[in-house]
């Protein structure tokens, strides 16, 4: 099965060059401030994609999926959207959850500890691919200051579930592959399309099962 991933579009998705493959995922931030014209905007594009199967989760910038959630959630036709919740394609279980920790004040924003764990307990146990926003803790996470900003909980839930493959995005100077965690198999992929500022520059990055 071909994976081809990519995350933190922001709407700048007019030029973007998508590979073929199995399953297209979209990690979050499909839109810039996610009204709901943007979000069908993104929406339509995914939806012209090749791919037979699309799975999407939101990011925080796509505010609409938070607080207008049963509008917009309606203009995602023709894609899996996924809010803590899973799907099946052929024997590969995926997972998706849109949320990090507190991150100004967008969409998707719980407080470290308890309240986001609380997200990651819902993880089940043979997920083979973990869709997440945000990073975990020392993976693909640091930002151009050199802080690692991911999140020690979800960490805590891969090396539990230990999945197949790990995509998220939401820090996007942490593009790329790789960051291996001890004693796990675990393929992560951070796959922001958006440079830090903001120019839809990276490539989708694919992975073959």
């Amino acid at each position: 099965m071909r994976l081809v991933c990519i995350s933190d579009t922001h709407g700048l998705h007019e030029n973007l060059d998508v590979p073929d493959g199995d399953v297209l995922i979209h990690a979050g931030d499909l839109t810039k401030v996610g009204t709901l014209e943007q979000i069908a905007e993104a929406a339509s594009f995914l939806e012209g994609l090749p791919h037979r199967h699309k799975i999407v989760i939101a990011g925080n910038h796509d505010l609409g999926l938070e607080y207008q959630a049963e509008q917009a959630e309606e203009l995602l036709t023709g894609l899996t959207y996924l809010r803590d919740s899973e799907t099946t394609v052929g024997s590969v279980r995926f997972w998706g959850s849109p949320w990090q920790p507190w991150f100004f004040d967008w969409a998707f924003n719980l407080q470290r500890g308890d309240e986001i764990r609380a997200k990651w307990d819902l993880i089940p146990q043979h997920t083979d691919v973990l869709i997440t926003h945000g990073p975990p803790m020392g993976v693909l996470d640091l930002t151009f200051r050199q802080e690692p900003v991911g999140c020690a909980d979800l960490l805590e839930a891969v090396e539990r579930v230990s999945p197949q493959v790990h995509v998220f995005g939401h820090i996007h100077e942490a593009y790329g592959q790789g960051a291996e965690v001890p004693g796990h198999d675990t393929i992560f992929v951070n796959a922001s399309i958006c440079t830090l500022d903001y120019q839809p520059v990276n490539a989708p990055i694919v992975v073959d099962l």
